[in-house]
């Protein structure tokens, strides 16, 4: 069986929409951090995405350097990346509003559909699992990219996937095992 550790990077206090901007994370609550760490599989393979706030998450889980993939990273939320909801509201008023509520094909413009999304992380996944097999993987990475796979494992919709909340320095723990995929936490806070 492969277990998937989830975690979300440190928060970013941005206010704004955050996709594929390269924003720090504040990993000032070391309590936090050393709870999380001391709660993740010590033998484990950590990879993360290449965006700085989930880099430097892992490297503060004092496991040394993860393996770094591009195809981790947050949903890109294209030109509204850097704007405020009540912008992307203003700019984009139908849009914004059926691409939350239904989330699949639909794209921000010059971004990324939830479909487009999910198969990227998913291709990702499934090359980790092959290189690891039945192995624990702690994987650091954002909110939209852990959705997509608890909509994976779940078998539900992209909208009841993002019913699910998903808190800085969270983690969601997913199987894969000869029976497919499982679900045994999400959002869980050591």
């Amino acid at each position: 069986m492969t277990r998937w550790w989830w975690v979300r990077h440190g928060p970013t206090h941005q206010k704004n929409l955050v996709g594929w901007r390269d924003v720090p994370a504040d990993l000032s609550d070391l309590d936090r951090i050393d709870r999380l760490a001391r709660y993740l599989p010590t033998d484990a393979v950590l990879v993360s995405s290449d965006l700085i706030r989930a880099r430097d998450t892992a490297l503060a889980l004092g496991r040394g350097a993860p393996q770094q993939f591009p195809d981790l990273r947050e949903i890109d939320f294209g030109d509204w990346d850097g704007l405020h909801y009540t912008q992307i509201e203003a700019r984009d008023p139908e849009l914004s509003r059926a691409y939350w509520e239904n989330p699949g094909d639909l794209a921000a413009p010059n971004g990324e559909s939830w479909n487009a999304a999910a198969a990227r992380v998913a291709a990702c996944v499934d090359r980790i699992n092959l290189l690891h097999p039945d192995r624990d993987i702690i994987a650091v990475a954002h909110f939209g990219a852990i959705l997509t796979q608890v909509q994976r494992a779940l078998g539900c919709s992209g909208y009841a996937a993002l019913g699910h909340s998903i808190d800085n320095l969270s983690v969601t723990e997913i199987h894969l095992s000869p029976d497919g995929w499982r679900v045994e936490r999400i959002n869980h806070r050591p």
